[in-house]
């Protein structure tokens, strides 16, 4: 269980902000909890601890609201399928000057290797955004994603095609972007991750 050491009353108004639900401690001890997507936060004095299934519905607004978090990083993405069509995973790492400040994974059902490229893309674009970042440097190891991102393949497919709309819509709401293609030894977390929850489901 994650536990990030904060003043309380400045947590709970973050995660306010962010949507959650704020709700009373369940024990004398605990100050409050707060409920947001797949997370709650609990929190005692001087810190907050993290429970649930995606931790980081609740991680990424309380350290954006830690202050002193980089607004520019690089943002790792990849998905997998197993079958092509078959089971499917995306994992994404965001990582700033302190390291991985943010990651996930996640199972996404049925579909091809490249739908879930597409999908752990869109899923990194939009923890990048959440978390704060304003610049940054998008990597992944499929070059067809990379390309029609940037509009150097077409795009057939009509479904990938409504992929790519999103991804250049979030890219669009940073202040900096840039999106290159690396070899998968470069992106062996976010591989990594994605290829984890494949074997956990």
């Amino acid at each position: 269980m994650p536990t990030i050491e904060c003043d309380p009353d400045e947590a709970r108004e973050a995660l306010r902000e962010a949507g959650a639900e704020i709700r009373s401690g369940n024990t004398d001890h605990e100050r409050w909890r707060a409920e947001r997507g797949e997370a709650i936060a609990v929190a005692y004095d001087g810190k907050v601890v993290v429970q649930g299934s995606n931790p980081n519905d609740v991680l990424l607004p309380l350290r954006r609201a830690r202050g002193g978090t980089s607004e520019r990083g690089h943002v790792y993405f990849d998905g997998a399928s197993r079958g092509n069509p078959g089971p499917a995973a995306v994992g994404w790492a965001l990582v700033t000057g302190d390291g991985i400040v943010a990651e996930g994974s996640e199972r996404i059902g049925r579909t091809t290797n490249n739908r879930a490229e597409y999908e752990a893309l869109v899923r990194a674009l939009e923890a990048a955004s959440e978390y704060g970042l304003r610049e940054i440097d998008v990597r992944g190891d499929s070059e067809l994603v990379v390309k029609q991102v940037r509009g150097e393949w077409r795009t057939n497919d009509p479904g990938l095609r409504e992929r790519r709309v999103r991804a250049r819509e979030l890219l669009e709401t940073f202040d900096r972007w840039s999106l290159e293609h690396v070899p998968r030894e470069i992106n062996e977390r976010a591989d990594t991750l994605a290829n984890e929850a494949l074997d956990d489901g």
